[in-house]
């Protein structure tokens, strides 16, 4: 499995923003495991901290903009196509505005500063969902369909119709992640004529440069429009080539624009917050259709991890049984809740616990019908917890975890007698200051039957 990936320094980069026109600064710092990818107003009191997640997507008129807590960062899908473009996992990306800079509307510069400031792994290994079916989502209004199908990495295609002679059908795929930079990177933004005199009106592309935007001409030019490009491009003359493009900019590509819907796509789909095995097939995309198919593939995702059971071979000889375990962990008989460890990594920890009829909790809890303590559960989890825990310092015999939080417990199916639970639980940030925070499963029977956030201290024994 691959391991994690985030930036060896920080850098930076300046520039405007495309519709605000503010200047700003982004930097790019390294983040730990299981960071993702975050977004940081340093402009703002408190530096709060935007993730770069589906569900704070609130706008997707000329860009995929996000809100949380009244926190925004707007057209976000260049940046963040290049941080999956170059396999990065985890990265802050600090603003001093609400807008990345929108350089020459690509996402060139920002691979280039991400390059330089180098790639490294880390320790975790990297979650990534494998699409086993077909996957779709179709807007009706307009016509767009995305899916996702199965296939051995990550792959895109885009195909593209817009209607008008200037710029007719268009195909572009990335059959490849590593080809992404010389493929696919420096494929820049464009924008219709008629849709230019609408953001115009309404005062956007106030960071607008012939340089940093494509513009095709779908309709005559009138002198008064003339007037108007000439005074918002600063410039002294407007020309329309005989490709159709507004002034002299001349094209990476024949077919530059599908490439850029696909970088855009490339972009919306990092809000998933998993990486895909997948090929995606997208027609006439578009932010709307993006951001929701990426909200799609976000609840199938979480989904699946919580209902799809872990397989492991119980019979095989485990990494610790119950004396071991006693070795780490103070509690002892009838209090010790896990009877083996199968599974132990950096973030991961997975144990055992065979529900009996001679537990003694079932003399009093329901004699009737017996039934396994809910919070005797989420005990065992908390014990299989431990051993994760404890697994980051080098004496863990001379060291304790007190569990101080529980967060989001859901009990799911009862678990009785004659049933085996499997503990999964997962580091959700890196252990610092001795604080642990995990994310707990429990399963029985091929089901999910109890869920839960765990934070625990490590402390040592005096």
């Amino acid at each position: 499995m691959a391991k994690q990936r985030t930036i060896s320094k920080e850098v930076s980069l300046q520039g405007v923003g495309l519709h605000t026109g503010n200047e700003v600064t982004l930097t790019f710092k390294p983040a730990a495991n299981n960071t993702g990818y975050c977004f940081v107003r340093t402009d703002l009191e408190g530096n709060p901290v935007v993730e770069a997640d589906v569900n704070y997507v609130v706008n997707t008129k000329r860009g995929t903009n996000l809100n949380k807590n009244g926190v925004s960062i707007q057209t976000s899908e260049h940046v963040l196509a290049a941080c999956v473009g170059l396999d990065i996992d985890n990265i802050i990306i600090e603003l001093n505005a609400s807008e990345p800079p929108i350089m020459d509307g690509s996402s060139k510069y920002f691979v280039q500063a991400l390059e330089e400031a180098g790639i490294e792994e880390q320790e975790c290994d990297r979650e990534e969902f494998v699409v086993t079916d077909v996957i779709r989502y179709t807007d009706e209004n307009s016509g767009s369909e995305i899916l996702v199908m199965p296939s051995d990495e990550y792959q895109v295609t885009t195909m593209v119709d817009f209607g008008t002679k200037v710029l007719g059908t268009q195909n572009a795929s990335l059959q490849k992640l590593s080809d992404f930079k010389t493929e696919i990177a420096d494929a820049r933004t464009f924008s219709f004529l008629h849709e230019l005199e609408t953001l115009l009106e309404h005062g956007l592309i106030k960071g607008g440069d012939l340089n940093n935007a494509i513009v095709y001409v779908d309709k005559e030019l009138s002198p008064e429009t003339m007037d108007k490009l000439r005074v918002a491009f600063k410039k002294d003359n407007i020309s329309v080539k005989p490709n159709g493009i507004l002034d002299n900019l001349t094209l990476h590509y024949p077919n530059e624009a599908a490439r850029h819907k696909l970088l855009d796509v490339i972009g919306d789909l990092a809000l998933v917050g998993t990486r895909i095995r997948g090929k995606v097939i997208a027609n006439k995309p578009g932010h709307h259709v993006n951001t929701q198919f990426a909200k799609k593939l976000a609840k199938i995702i979480k989904a699946e991890k919580r209902n799809n059971v872990p397989k492991y071979d119980l019979d095989q000889e485990p990494l610790m049984d119950v004396n071991e375990i006693m070795n780490i962990l103070p509690h002892r008989p009838p209090f010790i809740l896990v009877d083996k460890i199968i599974e132990l990594t950096s973030d991961t920890v997975v144990g055992v616990k065979n529900v009996t009829m001679n537990e003694p909790f079932f003399v009093g809890h329901f004699p009737g019908k017996p039934v396994m303590p809910g919070v005797l559960q989420v005990e065992a989890m908390a014990q299989t917890g431990g051993i994760l825990a404890l697994k980051s310092v080098p004496d863990p015999e001379n060291y304790l975890t007190f569990f101080m939080k529980i967060d989001n417990v859901k009990f799911k199916r009862q678990v009785v007698p004659g049933d085996t639970l499997i503990f999964k639980l997962e580091l959700l940030a890196p252990i610092r200051r001795g604080i642990c925070q995990m994310q707990g499963y429990a399963y029985a029977n091929g089901k999910l039957v109890t869920e839960a956030i765990l934070m625990a201290q490590i402390v040592k024994q005096k």
